[in-house]
C-alpha cells in the first residue's frame, strides 16, 4: 500500500487525501497518517513544481563533466560550495571513472553556458580539465523513481 501511495504522490504531488484514499481504497484519515510517516522516514523528502525550462527562458540544457586538478578534501569542499552557488547549476553529482563531477546546468543560451564554463568553471584552482555535452533533445522526462 505505501508503494502505490509512493507511486501516486511521484506522479502528482498535489493529489488531496481525499484523492489519494479513493485511489487506495481507504479513508483520507489512513492515507493521511500513511503520508504523514512516509515523510518521517524520510521516503518523501520534498514536494515540488516541475517547472517548464523553455518557458523560463533556459534554452540551453548541458551536461558538463569535471576532472580535478587533485584530490584533496578541500579541493571537493571548495568546489561542492562553487556548484551549490551557481543557480545554472542544477544537479550535481560524483562519479567513478574518468570525470570526477557531473554537473547539469541549464543556461539562457550558449554565450551564457560559455562564461559558466570559460569565467567560472576552469578558472577554479581545484578543476583541470572541463567537457561539456548540450542536450539537443530530450527524449525522455525525468521519470518517476521505479517503486
Amino acid at each position: 500500500m505505501d508503494r502505490t501511495l509512493l507511486r501516486l504522490l511521484q506522479q502528482d504531488g498535489r493529489l488531496t487525501a481525499q484523492e489519494l484514499a479513493d485511489r487506495l481504497h481507504l479513508s483520507p484519515s489512513q492515507v493521511g497518517r500513511r503520508r504523514q510517516r512516509l515523510e518521517a522516514e524520510g521516503y518523501i523528502d520534498t514536494y515540488r513544481a516541475s517547472l517548464d525550462p523553455k518557458r523560463l527562458g533556459l534554452t540551453v540544457e548541458a551536461f558538463i563533466r569535471i576532472v580535478m586538478a587533485t584530490h584533496t578534501a578541500e579541493n571537493a569542499t571548495d568546489f561542492l560550495r562553487l556548484t551549490r552557488a551557481r543557480e545554472e547549476i542544477t544537479g550535481a553529482w560524483t562519479l567513478t571513472g574518468e570525470a570526477d563531477y557531473l554537473l547539469r546546468v541549464y543556461t539562457v543560451d550558449l554565450a551564457a553556458l560559455n562564461r559558466l564554463v570559460q569565467d567560472v568553471l576552469l578558472p577554479h584552482p581545484a578543476v583541470s580539465r572541463v567537457h561539456s555535452q548540450i542536450v539537443m533533445e530530450r527524449v525522455k522526462p525525468d521519470a518517476p523513481l521505479p517503486v
